[in-house]
């Protein structure tokens, strides 16, 4: 293999960014595996351009490129993807978190901090249920916040469940609330709420869930060959799991309490429905970075 430099590598990589161009490969994917690949700081590769790379690395880097034009995302490579200003471990059996998720954080944060305190006596912790957790970005960046505003200030300790119903996800998802220190949530095998008991367990007072809801037609999914397809699509032009979601929450919710999905940008319209049909007010869709619908929330009546 022929050795080559960081400025050789770079003149490659502009190469494949402007066929990236055409083939959805985002170019900053390949900038990023260079650095994973060498591991070094972004700023190396403007003081370093001499940088010879050793035939291992080079090898490395082209495989991944091929990889990632063949449809395996960036993440999947690196095995991380940073949210929340957390770093998560991904794999094959969990999603990659996208930053357009971090707005259902925002929204369940905003509203918990705009709730009158608690002034019961017995000072027993709130509780937040996330529903398909994956790798646990949602539960565990939730968990981190209201840890970190808890010992701030007097404000209500919370109990996080995080559910998923594959144990292979439940695992990257322990190990992810291991790594960034959230020791505090509990996490069970169930299809939605089926393991969750509604006769000794306390309710909700939040209950969130980024489920499938990409129509099982939607002629995307072809392009997402590496996630799984299962916790993408679903049935009801991708309303199916949405549905049950919603009809089920009231069981398991507090009269006040938060339920806060996330859905498609074209979804916005029937999701409001579904929350407005099933005994929720207050009922509201925010919109992702780019502009569309992507978070219905509600409270129960």
């Amino acid at each position: 293999m022929t050795a080559a430099t960081i400025g050789q590598i770079k003149q490659q990589i502009q190469q494949l960014a402007n066929a990236a161009a055409s083939s959805h490969l985002p170019s900053f994917w390949l900038t990023d595996w260079l650095l994973f690949v060498i591991d070094k700081p972004s700023s190396f590769l403007i003081t370093d351009e001499n940088y010879q790379l050793t035939d291992s690395e080079l090898e490395q880097f082209h495989a991944g490129v091929t990889k990632m034009q063949q449809g395996t995302p960036l993440a999947y490579l690196t095995g991380q993807q940073e949210f929340w200003s957390l770093n998560f471990k991904v794999n094959e059996h969990t999603l990659i978190p996208r930053p357009d998720t971090e707005i259902l954080i925002e929204q369940v944060l905003t509203w918990i901090n705009s709730q009158p305190k608690s002034v019961d006596d017995d000072n027993k912790p709130k509780r937040l249920l996330d529903l398909g957790t994956g790798s646990g970005c949602i539960a565990i960046s939730l968990a981190h916040e209201l840890k970190q505003s808890c010992q701030n200030s007097s404000t209500e300790s919370w109990q996080v469940v995080a559910v998923d119903l594959s144990l292979e996800a439940l695992k990257v998802a322990k190990h992810n609330a291991m790594v960034n220190e959230v020791a505090d949530i509990e996490f069970i095998q169930s299809s939605w709420y089926d393991a969750l008991s509604t006769q000794d367990e306390p309710l909700f007072d939040v209950i969130v869930s980024n489920p499938p809801y990409i129509d099982e037609e939607d002629e995307h999914l072809a392009r997402l060959v590496a996630e799984p397809i299962s916790a993408l699509s679903a049935p009801n032009h991708g309303l199916a799991d949405i549905e049950h979601i919603v009809q089920q929450a009231p069981q398991h919710l507090n009269v006040g309490g938060l339920l806060a999905i996330e859905h498609g940008f074209d979804q916005g319209l029937a999701v409001r429905q579904l929350f407005l049909d099933n005994s929720f007010d207050s009922v509201h869709t925010v919109q992702d970075f780019g502009g569309n619908d992507r978070v219905t929330l509600g409270q129960l009546s």
